[in-house]
């Protein structure tokens, strides 16, 4: 982003987007969603069978594994949906700056055709 300061005293544009930056932000947010998704559950499945094992045989510490397990479902869980939020909001706003421009664009376009007329 551009130093709003100098775009306010010089007329310069105050916010720049690059869409290569939002773009590389939101694949490794989108990669990284994937490998928490896969490996996040890993120890999902035999922590869970631990605990039970645990607390059928007695063991105080078999309730506390269970909470363990539980919390880490609910902390993964959290995360993934972050991560998808970001991936999902910067291909949003890539492709809503895109379409701004072009529109832009498109605008400023008729707006110099309708100029020659004047001349």
């Amino acid at each position: 982003m551009a130093d709003p300061e100098a775009g306010a005293h010089h007329g310069a544009a105050d916010l720049k987007v690059n869409t290569d930056e939002l773009g590389a932000v939101g694949h490794d947010a989108y990669v990284l969603h994937g490998r928490l998704a896969r490996d996040g559950d890993h120890a999902r499945a035999s922590t869970f069978d631990a605990a039970i094992a645990l607390t059928n045989g007695n063991f105080t510490s078999g309730a506390e594994l269970l909470k363990v397990h539980d919390r880490w479902n609910s902390q993964l869980r959290t995360l993934l949906d972050a991560c998808a939020q970001i991936s999902n909001h910067l291909d949003y706003s890539k492709a809503a700056h895109a379409k701004d421009d072009a529109d832009i664009g498109g605008n400023l376009t008729a707006v110099s055709k309708i100029s020659e007329y004047f001349k």
